[in-house]
C-alpha cells in the first residue's frame, strides 16, 4: 500500500540490489502477475532467514514510498507482511505481521487507496475504522494489535493481498473496468 502523502507515481526496482546493513531491495511485483491472486502459505519456519526477509520488506517497502508490504507483492507465496505508517520515520512503528487474520472490526471509514503493485491507479474502498488483528511477529511470537484510521487500512490491505485479494475487488464493476483496460493498454505500449 502506498504512502498517501507521495505522488501516485512509484519508483520500481529494476531488480534486487544490496544497500546500507546488507538490505535487499526487491522489485514489486504488477497486477497481472498470478501470485498477487492466490491465498498464500502460512509461515511454520521462523529462523533468522525469515528475520531477514521482513527487513529485506521494510527496506523494499520504504524505496517504494509505501506503508504496507505483504510478501506476494515481491514473487513470495509466504503469510507475511510488513506495515509502517509512518513511512520509516519512527522506527518503533515497524509491524511484522506472520499468519495475520483479523479477530475483530468495528465501524466503517471509506478512504482513498493505492497499491504498489497497481502503481498510478487509485480508487475509494470502504474498511473498518478499527480492527485487532492476531499474528506472529519474525520470531515465531503471537501477539495481538489493534489498529485505527490508516493502521486499520493497511493491515486491511495487507492481510486481504496474503488471501490473494487487490484493492480494485473492492471498487465498482465500472471503476475495476476501467482500470483493467488502463492496465492493458499501458502493457501494449510495453509501459507496464
Amino acid at each position: 500500500m502506498p504512502d498517501k502523502s507521495t505522488s501516485s507515481e512509484v519508483t520500481q526496482a529494476a531488480a534486487p540490489e544490496t544497500v546500507s546493513a546488507a538490505r535487499k531491495i526487491y522489485p514489486i511485483v504488477k497486477y497481472g502477475n498470478s501470485i498477487l491472486e492466490k491465498p498464500t502459505t502460512p509461515i511454520k519456519k521462523f529462523d533468522a532467514e525469515l528475520e531477514q526477509l521482513s527487513e529485506d520488506m521494510f527496506a523494499s517497502m520504504y524505496a517504494a514510498q509505501g506503508v504496507g508490504l505483504a510478501a506476494p507483492q515481491i514473487g513470495l507465496n509466504l503469510r507475511l507482511a510488513v506495515v509502517d505508517v509512518t513511512g520509516g520515520k519512527n522506527p518503533e512503528a515497524k509491524i511484522v505481521l506472520a499468519n495475520p487474520e483479523i479477530i475483530h472490526a468495528e465501524g466503517e471509514k471509506r478512504e482513498e487507496e493505492g497499491c504498489l503493485s497497481i502503481p498510478g491507479f487509485r480508487g475509494y474502498v470502504l474498511r473498518p475504522q478499527f480492527v485487532t488483528v492476531k499474528a506472529q511477529n519474525a520470531k515465531g511470537e503471537s501477539f495481538e494489535i489493534r489498529g485505527e484510521d490508516l493502521l486499520a487500512r493497511a493491515f486491511c490491505h495487507e492481510i486481504d493481498h496474503l488471501n490473494g485479494v487487490l484493492f480494485i475487488q473492492h471498487l465498482s464493476m465500472l471503476k475495476r473496468d476501467l482500470i483493467k483496460r488502463k492496465i492493458k493498454k499501458l502493457r501494449k505500449q510495453g509501459e507496464w
